[in-house]
């Protein structure tokens, strides 16, 4: 993955990275309020030799004492030095937790061994590490005193007696809440890029640029009132759901303009995807324009356009198809629209059947002679083979995705049901794009951009 890869994912999965951020930055907080507080203390030593007055001999003994500087650094956490301070200060605990408590340090080329002591109380923890220190210095001077002598040749000797503090050296807030900060970007990252590599709906035009190469003819914006008006012959002309409908029209028209194309299967990979209500609001948008448009609702198992439509769908396409009714008789009006409609009828017990008869033929036929584009509702592609018989005797369809629903994989296969019967696709439409998306392109040749969308047609 690229660079701009990992840009796109970030502004797709912000709400990740922004949650997972959140809440390790909370963590960080109570777990900083639930700590116990803890102070340091420090006292200081100098390891020193006996009084020396040869320059060579001083030398030597530098380098001595700083090489047993270090083994008396290390036997600070040695169970007897605690047991030692235990006794001492009459403390409620174990050498091995003591040792805990304490550590040394030596600076660099020095012989100054630091001893620093933390305890919940400030008083408690300036009394270990003085006690430590006292007791260490004794230490080394039993241990570094040769048999049968009274005195050793080099001893430790407080410097620093230990110091009281009252500022708490832990928590520490601030770089507890950047580590939780930090972390959550990583993990809020981390899970977005998982959560993009294991996602396979559409939710872009690289999306379905991954699985085919027809154009995006429109982009129908999510419109949280299309439920209560789902017409756009009802909505304000200036409103971006109708807007979006115009652009597709203008599309629509110039698909290409060389080849009488009137007859359209609009259709998508699976049921609750809005192909009705596009295949409806298209034809209605092309009736506005002054094209003479019928829709067809062939979806003879489902049908819902003439619910929308708000006509009759008690006679229709399947009493065509069976002779019991004459053309002029199965034709309705919208008179909001001027758009001419014929309905599905009664639900047949087989449809495809009727729908690959040669009556339908002929009605297609017949409607490529009485109209200037002819929209057929037809049924979702990979439940039923319905839409991909009409889109073989259409001149195209419209493939309809909608955003964030339907997966690659799942438009993969609508496109080889198609392919499989040598059907024409002409484009594809997104519905229920989130609002101010610019991840889509409208247009076929040239892009549309959601703001000028209105500037492109005329009609």
């Amino acid at each position: 993955m690229e660079i701009t890869d990992y840009l796109k994912i970030v502004r797709r999965r912000w709400a990740w990275i922004v949650v997972t951020t959140l809440v390790c930055a909370a963590a960080a907080v109570a777990l900083t309020l639930v700590q116990t507080k803890e102070y340091a203390s420090s006292a200081r030593l100098f390891v020193s030799t006996s009084n020396l007055d040869d320059a060579s001999a001083l030398n030597q003994a530098g380098q001595f004492s700083q090489a047993r500087v270090q083994s008396y650094a290390d036997l600070v956490s040695s169970r007897e030095l605690a047991q030692q301070v235990i006794s001492d200060l009459h403390l409620s605990t174990t050498p091995a937790d003591l040792s805990g408590q304490v550590k040394a340090t030596v600076a660099t080329n020095t012989v100054n061994l630091t001893l620093t002591a933390t305890d919940p109380d400030p008083h408690q923890a300036q009394s270990i590490a003085q006690s430590y220190a006292e007791h260490l210095t004794d230490m080394v001077r039993q241990l570094e005193t040769p048999p049968g002598k009274k005195q050793a040749p080099i001893k430790a000797t407080i410097v620093d007696n230990a110091s009281y503090s009252d500022a708490a050296v832990s928590p520490k807030p601030v770089r507890n809440i950047g580590l939780g900060v930090v972390l959550g970007l990583l993990i809020g990252f981390g899970l977005a890029v998982l959560r993009q590599t294991l996602d396979t709906r559409i939710n872009s035009t690289d999306d379905l640029a991954e699985v085919t190469e027809a154009p995006v003819l429109g982009a129908i914006t999510f419109d949280s009132d299309a439920t209560k008006t789902p017409l756009v012959s009802d909505i304000e002309s200036h409103s971006p759901r109708a807007e979006a409908f115009r652009v597709l029209r203008t599309n629509l028209q110039f698909i290409d303009v060389d080849s009488a194309q009137k007859i359209f299967v609009v259709t998508s990979a699976v049921p609750n995807e809005g192909k009705t209500s596009t295949a409806t609001n298209l034809a209605i948008s092309l009736a506005q324009a002054g094209v003479r448009t019928l829709l067809l609702e062939s979806d003879l198992r489902r049908p819902k356009a003439h619910a929308q439509l708000q006509l009759d769908g008690a006679v229709g396409l399947t009493n065509l198809l069976v002779g019991k009714v004459s053309f002029p008789d199965a034709v309705q009006k919208h008179d909001a629209s001027g758009l001419e409609f014929i309905a599905a009828g009664p639900v047949p017990p087989n449809p495809a059947e009727l729908l690959q008869s040669h009556a339908m033929q002929d009605i297609l036929d017949q409607l490529r002679k009485e109209y200037d584009v002819v929209i057929i509702d037809a049924p979702p592609l990979l439940p039923v083979t319905d839409a991909a018989l009409l889109a073989s005797r259409a001149d195209g369809a419209l493939l309809l995705v909608r955003h964030g629903n339907v997966t690659r994989d799942q438009v993969r296969h609508s496109l080889d049901r198609l392919a499989q019967v040598d059907a024409a696709l002409v484009g594809v439409v997104i519905n229920g794009v989130p609002g101010r998306n610019r991840k889509y392109g409208y247009g076929y040749g040239y892009g549309y951009a959601p703001d000028t969308a209105g500037q492109v047609d005329k009609g």
